[in-house]
């Protein structure tokens, strides 16, 4: 299964993605890129806002993760590190500041 992913560790959000493809892009709490959905993908359109990102930490790839609900992050919107589907919002909350 193809995934879009944002390393938010080398983000600087300039809002790009976002202005691209705001159906697919959002910003987090620190304003940086975060993937707010992958449903309804447009290769061509993921691959415009790749190429656009000036820091190149977007990327649309295959990916082995495996998450019960098929799906990234609902509580953080975290596609970057462990699937937290099962868990409350709180913890997941918890998972991503010790992270």
């Amino acid at each position: 299964m193809k995934k879009i992913k944002v390393n938010t560790e080398g983000c600087i959000g300039c809002g790009a993605c976002v202005g691209l493809d705001p159906e697919h892009f959002d910003f987090n709490e620190e304003g940086l890129s975060i993937v707010k959905n992958e449903e309804n993908i447009n290769p061509e359109k993921i691959q415009e806002v790749v190429e656009v990102c000036p820091v190149s930490v977007i990327s649309y790839e295959e990916t082995d993760e495996e998450c019960d609900c098929d799906q990234d992050c609902h509580c953080c919107n975290d596609t970057n590190k462990e699937c937290h589907c099962n868990e409350d919002e709180d913890n997941c909350k918890e998972n991503e500041k010790a992270a």
